[in-house]
């Protein structure tokens, strides 16, 4: 039997009682449990229809839909997690087919969407918008991961605060990861929208998330993910337009203000016919298109600036790499037993935060034990392989045996298992932070040239604290130092 937990992130709809009716009547191996999410930042307890499957209902303050799905299959033991939008409706024979697609050979399975259209007239621009999804790839309205696939990449990216483009990166990275994603054949049902008249316009907030997108995977991130090329640049050509008329009017070059003026209207038309040809063409649908082709060149502009201006605050390093005891995990004087090992408090949210964001992360520890004769090699593997088992996979382990006597290059507080890090990880070792709890990982990093973040203990030395509030930066918690790793380059 293949075990599965369904996880469905909601803001209360009530589309979410016949979501969850759907599930439990269908045939075929139901799921080990239900985890609905509920997103909203406050409010009454969720009304659910009575169900024979288990259910459990999480709270998740708001975090947005990449944050609730986190909250959801990091609360999920089976080996398969299946994601479903709250509004969409399953089949009776969903629950079947899901298990057919969940194959051995696979890492992740995505279901067909249909979206039933009005069949006595064309559909309005919202409800093409949804039809769009029956042919886009890896969407998280019906969506299957191995739940060793989500721990190895991190999850969803939570820097996408809605639901737009967390369930694309999230499929980059497994891509990129080297998993592999099928389409099922299993089919789910997404009603189309029915919006207001300025939905369309508030839609642009999502070129805020393409900046995330092009700063992640590359100006071909698009062609990756299928799409299209966009409109973005012709956008911005109305903008301009639209800025060059206002300025020439003003100052009172009349003749160019109206060849810009001419160019600015013939762009704005081509986009409002484009969207009023396919639809019903009646009086309301045609007015809303005309008046939002208007806005929303501008407003996709200010989106784009206001993402592209966060991506650059938001730049990070390119590895983290971190001592094992007493940073990674308790530490136990030459600890020899893989049943003693014990992460320390917050290190899992902080990794996945690291891998949710494409950051590589590593261990450089010194593990003189072995040289000491205190632990064999043998029992050094298996520590560290406990270690990976926990909180890896780690994308590089670089480990000294020596002693202070041997002299070597790779024992911090020499910079050789940084520099060897750095260079097994492919990437600069200027854009590496070092984090762990004494001095010596400070100076190993400082030598290196590499970033360092002190996280002191009770066995942290008071001078080794003041050297690295001169010389590094100083944070309370593993989860703090890398927060800080994101605020800011070089103190």
């Amino acid at each position: 039997m293949t075990a599965y937990t369904v996880v469905i992130p909601t803001v209360g709809r009530p589309a979410l009682r016949t979501l969850l009716s759907g599930l439990d009547h269908g045939d075929g191996q139901p799921p080990a449990e239900i985890i609905v999410v509920d997103d909203r930042r406050e409010g009454e307890e969720l009304d659910l229809p009575g169900l024979r499957l288990p259910v459990r209902v999480l709270r998740s303050g708001g975090r947005g839909p990449a944050g609730a799905r986190n909250l959801g299959w990091q609360a999920a033991s089976t080996e398969w997690v299946a994601f479903l939008d709250d509004d969409v409706r399953v089949p009776a024979d969903w629950r079947r087919l899901l298990v057919e697609d969940l194959r051995p050979d696979i890492d992740a399975s995505q279901g067909r969407i249909q979206v039933p259209l009005p069949p006595d007239r064309r559909p309005t621009d919202d409800e093409r918008g949804t039809a769009g999804l029956a042919t886009a790839r890896w969407i998280t309205a019906d969506m299957a991961y191995r739940r060793e696939v989500l721990i190895a990449i991190g999850g969803f990216d939570e820097r996408f605060p809605r639901a737009f483009r967390e369930d694309a990166d999230l499929a980059l990275r497994a891509e990129q990861a080297g998993y592999r994603l099928e389409r099922g054949q299993r089919v789910t049902i997404h009603p189309a929208r029915q919006a207001d008249f300025f939905a369309s316009v508030r839609a642009q907030r999502g070129n805020a998330d393409n900046a995330l997108m092009r700063a992640k995977f590359g100006r071909d991130w698009r062609k990756d993910t299928g799409e299209g090329p966009g409109r973005l640049g012709k956008h911005a050509l109305t903008t301009a337009l639209a800025a060059a008329t206002l300025g020439l009017a003003g100052t009172g070059r009349g003749r160019w203000a109206r060849f810009t003026a001419g160019a600015w209207l013939g762009l704005t038309a081509e986009f409002a016919l484009r969207r009023i040809m396919p639809g019903p063409r009646t009086p309301g649908e045609i007015a809303r298109m005309l008046v939002t082709s208007v806005l929303i060149p501008p407003v996709a502009c200010a989106h784009r600036l206001a993402g592209e201006a966060r991506v650059r605050a938001d730049r990070g390093p390119a590895a983290v790499l971190f001592d094992r005891d007493d940073t990674l995990i308790t530490d136990v004087p030459y600890l020899a037993d893989a049943d003693q090992v014990k992460p320390m408090p917050g290190v899992e949210e902080a990794l996945r935060r690291l891998r949710s964001r494409g950051v590589r992360v590593g261990v450089v520890s010194n593990q003189s034990g072995v040289a000491h004769g205190l632990i064999t090699p043998e029992q050094l593997a298996e520590v560290n392989a406990k270690v990976d088992e926990l909180l890896g996979p780690f994308d590089t382990w670089q480990v000294c045996v020596h002693r202070d006597a041997d002299s070597c290059s790779c024992r911090k507080p020499q910079p050789g298992l940084v520099e060897q890090a750095a260079q097994d990880l492919g990437v600069p070792v200027g854009q590496c932070v070092v984090i762990g709890d004494i001095g010596s990982d400070v100076q190993a990093a400082l030598a290196a040239g590499a970033q360092a973040i002190l996280v002191p203990t009770e066995k942290t030395k008071p001078e080794e604290i003041e050297h690295a509030r001169r010389y590094a930066r100083v944070a309370d918690t593993v989860d703090d130092a890398v927060a800080l790793a994101f605020a800011g380059s070089r103190p």
